[in-house]
């Protein structure tokens, strides 16, 4: 991908997902979420991971987004914009954030995968053969064909533990705001 490319996508990335939390219209926030998973999309495009390039098209700017439209369609938003903010929960939002991104630095910085690249990781075929359980991994390791969607689970998964558990984190937060969201207040 050229470099102006590169940047018109990571730029067009930033400034909608700054509008996802800077619009107060819900409804402009989640097209403004789609607008980023597909700037995100083209982004790995570029890096010829055409599957998951794919996949954030598919799965994210379209499933995952129909079903934040609903519930954002379900919610009172009539009744939640007269609402004033609860500092107190406003106040302990921002501790438990700044808490969780100490702790996470710590982490890092004790953990020695903390401190190495993607670059310095690089993916051993003949390691990952001798250690692959499974068989048909282990003829396509043979055979130097390695499709897709193998590669990049066996990546995931071996090369980028925590950024997988850290994104599991995020969708529980996510979810808990959701549930917290639906409920209704009894008046």
């Amino acid at each position: 991908m050229p470099a102006p490319l590169f940047y018109f996508f990571s730029l067009l990335m930033l400034i909608f997902g700054a509008l996802v939390v800077i619009c107060r219209n819900p409804v402009a926030s989640a097209l403004s979420l789609v607008v980023s998973f597909v700037g995100l999309a083209a982004l790995f495009i570029s890096l010829d991971a055409y599957f998951i390039g794919t996949i954030q098209i598919l799965v994210y700017a379209g499933a995952v987004m129909v079903l934040f439209l609903f519930i954002i369609m379900l919610l009172d938003i009539r009744a939640e914009a007269g609402r004033k903010p609860n500092m107190l929960a406003v106040v302990g939002g921002i501790a438990l954030a700044v808490i969780f991104l100490v702790q996470l630095g710590s982490v890092l910085s004790k953990n020695e995968m903390g401190n190495k690249t993607v670059a310095d990781v690089p993916i051993n075929y003949q390691t990952a053969a001798q250690v692959q359980k499974l068989d048909t991994i282990k003829a396509d390791l043979q055979n130097s064909t390695l499709p897709d969607a193998k590669l990049v689970g066996q990546t995931l998964f071996n090369r980028y533990p925590f950024q997988i558990q850290l994104i599991g984190c995020l969708l529980l937060v996510g979810t808990v705001g959701v549930v917290l969201l639906s409920k209704r207040e009894v008046n």
